[in-house]
């Protein structure tokens, strides 16, 4: 069963990550403290991440009870045994209802086993993921950072760390993916900390809680 980092462990981490990099030395100054936002996981938890994609939260909230009543149980054996229009009659967009099936699939056929993905590192984890269709990498990513609580994963994918990271550097302009992966080399390993950081100074800032100082 995954564990969330405790908080003396991320108070460690932030303090390693403030240490080694001044950037993050910003960000860890203004942040609050933070708990590890830790989500149940296996075949529901990478499912409901899908669903809630590219919706408001209270959309993604809507969608996930209507879901989850019309299966009766999270499993996929449930999810397979209803057909696209059912699925799409719970809220789902044709699309996402293709996705669930596919995760449901792999797991069902054995490709993937979500309930004992932590006798996978992290790269091999993400390739497993990413292998089923509709997985993409930065959902594998937060994946494994909010339903395994792993600590050294990075989605560099993230527009919201992008950005937090332009600001972090006082840089002109936003880093893209790639070279969001690479600038985040310095802070194994602990990634996943300083990304979880970076998400609430982002948040903190966005919000009028914190105001930038000396802001790019």
């Amino acid at each position: 069963m995954p564990v969330a980092p405790d908080a003396s462990t991320l108070a460690a981490a932030r303090d390693a990550l403030a240490a080694a990099d001044p950037a993050l030395a910003r960000a860890h100054e203004q942040t609050p403290v933070f708990e590890w936002r830790l989500r149940p996981g296996g075949f529901e938890g990478l499912f409901r991440m899908i669903v809630e994609q590219q919706v408001s939260v209270a959309a993604a909230a809507s969608i996930w009870k209507r879901v989850c009543d019309g299966l009766g149980e999270m499993t996929p054996q449930a999810l397979l045994a209803r057909d696209g229009e059912t699925l799409r009659s719970f809220g789902l967009s044709g699309q996402k209802a293709k996705y669930g099936r596919e995760i449901a699939l792999a797991q069902v056929e054995g490709r993937i086993d979500l309930a004992h993905m932590q006798t996978l590192d992290d790269a091999a984890a993400i390739a497993a993921l990413t292998a089923i269709k509709g997985v993409g990498k930065w959902t594998a990513e937060t994946y494994l950072m909010f339903c395994e609580g792993r600590t050294d994963v990075f989605p560099g994918g993230d527009v919201a760390l992008q950005e937090a990271m332009r600001w972090a550097d006082r840089a002109e302009l936003r880093p893209n993916e790639k070279q969001a992966y690479v600038r985040a080399e310095p802070w194994r390993p602990h990634r996943g900390v300083a990304a979880h950081l970076l998400w609430g100074w982002y948040g903190g800032v966005k919000r009028g809680e914190i105001v930038l100082d000396n802001p790019a």
